[in-house]
C-alpha cells in the first residue's frame, strides 16, 4: 500500500457555552478545511437528544456542506434507518446528489441511534420490526434511486412504480454501516461497500472484516469488496497539548458508557479541573488505548499502520479535539489543526 486516504466523521459537537447555530457553524467551517486538504469524504452522524451533539439530521448538513465545498464527497455516517421510511430516505438523498452531482454517499445503520422514545416519536413505532425489515429497506432504497425505479405489486394483481426523483441523471452511493457480524454479512450479501464503526465500538473488527471479504458477493456496481475504517483522531504541535484536547471527549464517552447523566461537552479547561472516579478512569484509559492522539507526525504513522494492518486504503477521522474557554465558538479550532497536521504528514 503506497498511500493512505483520509475521509471525516463529524458529530457536530456542542461545547459548554456553545450555541446550535455557532456549532453548526464550526462544522461547515471544517468540511471546507477538509475539502482544500483533499480529504476524500465528509460524513455528518445521526445522533438524537443528545446535549453535546447537534448532528441530528444529515441530509440538511449535507445540503448546507455542498453549498460550501467543490469537490469533497458528502455523506451519512449514517442515516439510522429503523428511525425513517425508505420513501422519505431515498426522495432526500436524490434531491442531495441533484444538488452535488457525483459526490454523495448514502451511509445506512441499523442502530436507532438513540432510545426508544426517541424512535417512537420518529416514526411512530417503538417495535423492532423496523429493525428486522432492515435488509428489506436497504433493498428499496437501491431500487427508489434506480433509473427503474421500485414495484409496489398489490394483492389484487396490480402494479404501482415509485421513483425516489422524476428524472435522476445518477445515485448516491450506499454504503452500510454497523459494529457487528450482522451488518458485515448483509453487506456482503447484497454486494455493498461496508464501513465498520471501529471509533465507536473497536470489539470484533477484524472478525467482521474477515465476514465481510470472505463472504462478499459481487454486484454488478461492486464487483470486488469496499471498505474503510473510522478512527477518533486528536493531533497537535505537542503531545501534552493532544492529550489535554483529548479529554473532553473521552470524559463524554466515559459518561455514555456508565449511563450517566449526558451534558454539554467540557472544555479543555473543565475537563482538566473536574473531579473523577475509579469507573470513569477506567472508561477514560481503555478509550484512550483506541484513540490515535499525538502530534501530526505520529497520528499519520498510526494511520498508516492501521490501514496496512486491515488491508484498507482509506482511514475516516472522527477529530474529536475539545476546544479551549478562549477559542472562537463558532470554529473548531482543535478539529481544523487535527485535520491539517495529519494531512500534512501523512
Amino acid at each position: 500500500m503506497t498511500s493512505t486516504s483520509l475521509s471525516v466523521l463529524d458529530l457536530v459537537p456542542v461545547r459548554t457555552g456553545q450555541t446550535s447555530a455557532e456549532a453548526i457553524s464550526a462544522s461547515l467551517s471544517l468540511a471546507q478545511t477538509a475539502d482544500r486538504l483533499g480529504y476524500r469524504r465528509y460524513w455528518f452522524a445521526e445522533h438524537h437528544n443528545m446535549p453535546a451533539v447537534a448532528s441530528t439530521t444529515p441530509p440538511v448538513l449535507i445540503a448546507a456542506a455542498a453549498t460550501r465545498t467543490t469537490s469533497i464527497r458528502l455523506g451519512s455516517g449514517g442515516v439510522m434507518l429503523p428511525n425513517h421510511a425508505p420513501l422519505i430516505v431515498a426522495e432526500q438523498f436524490a434531491a442531495l446528489e441533484a444538488i452535488a452531482p457525483g459526490r454523495v454517499d448514502l451511509g445506512l445503520g441499523r442502530a436507532p441511534g438513540s432510545d426508544p422514545v426517541i424512535t417512537q416519536l420518529l416514526r411512530g413505532s417503538g417495535t423492532t420490526s423496523d429493525v428486522e425489515q432492515f435488509p428489506r429497506h436497504v433493498q428499496d432504497i437501491g431500487a427508489l434511486l434506480g433509473g427503474e425505479g421500485a414495484t409496489v405489486r398489490f394483492t389484487s394483481g396490480g402494479e404501482y412504480t415509485v421513483h425516489a426523483t422524476p428524472a435522476a441523471t445518477g445515485a448516491p452511493e450506499i454504503w452500510l454501516l454497523g459494529s457487528s457480524d450482522y451488518s458485515a454479512q448483509l453487506a456482503a450479501s447484497a454486494g455493498l461497500p461496508y464501513v465498520f464503526a471501529n471509533h465507536f465500538s473497536g470489539q470484533g473488527l477484524d472478525r467482521a472484516l474477515d465476514l465481510y471479504r470472505s463472504g462478499y458477493r459481487p454486484s454488478e456496481q461492486h464487483p470486488e469488496p469496499r471498505t474503510f475504517l473510522t478512527v477518533n483522531a486528536v493531533a497537535a504541535p505537542t503531545q501534552k497539548e493532544a492529550e489535554a484536547r483529548a479529554l473532553p471527549q473521552l470524559r463524554m464517552m466515559a459518561r455514555l458508557r456508565l449511563n450517566q447523566p449526558l451534558t454539554a461537552l467540557e472544555t479543555v479547561e473543565q475537563a482538566a479541573a473536574a473531579e473523577s472516579d475509579a469507573a470513569t478512569d477506567q472508561v477514560v484509559a481503555a478509550a484512550r488505548e483506541r484513540w490515535f492522539v499525538g502530534t501530526g507526525e505520529s497520528v499519520a504513522a498510526e494511520v498508516r499502520s492501521f490501514a496496512e494492518r486491515h488491508g484498507v486504503d482509506e482511514v475516516m477521522l472522527s477529530p474529536v479535539a475539545g476546544a479551549y474557554e478562549a477559542e472562537p465558538r463558532d470554529a473548531a479550532p482543535g478539529r481544523a489543526q487535527t485535520l491539517e497536521l495529519i494531512a500534512a504528514s501523512i
